[in-house]
């Protein structure tokens, strides 16, 4: 059975515009990866914060998205711990730590290609009464 998130990707421009691509996509559990490029950096020539949270955003997404009603984020935290440059991968992994009703609380750690934590973040979501569209 295809996942409804599959659907929800291929409608996600911002993702496709930074070039994540999913590796993962179970329900409570999702890997993305994207590959940062010069215009993901900041004047600093690091990459942006705003991009790392922006990855793991996504694969949250996806873990939280478990059935076909429609889960937003409620929040999120995030702690950046390395920083990295372009040319190297980074990938997020979200998994799901408590469901209750209509909240959640996902874990998502990003990693670079060598397998050192960069950041981790935490999301808490609102599954609500809509449903996802079809393709």
């Amino acid at each position: 059975m295809e996942r409804p998130t599959k659907a929800m990707m291929e409608r996600d421009l911002a993702s496709a515009a930074l070039g994540m691509v999913v590796d993962l996509d179970e329900p409570g559990h999702a890997v993305v990866h994207m590959v940062v490029r010069d215009d993901m950096t900041n004047g600093f020539h690091i990459t942006h914060g705003g991009l790392v949270f922006a990855l793991a955003d996504t694969a949250f997404a996806i873990a939280c998205n478990e059935d076909d009603r429609i889960t937003v984020a409620q929040g999120a935290d995030v702690t950046f711990l390395k920083s990295t440059v372009t040319g190297q991968t980074l990938t997020a992994t979200a998994v799901r730590r408590a469901r209750s009703g209509r909240t959640g609380l996902y874990d998502v750690t990003v990693t670079d290609e060598t397998g050192e934590v960069v950041a981790e973040m935490r999301g808490r979501s609102l599954t609500t009464d809509r449903m996802l569209p079809e393709r």
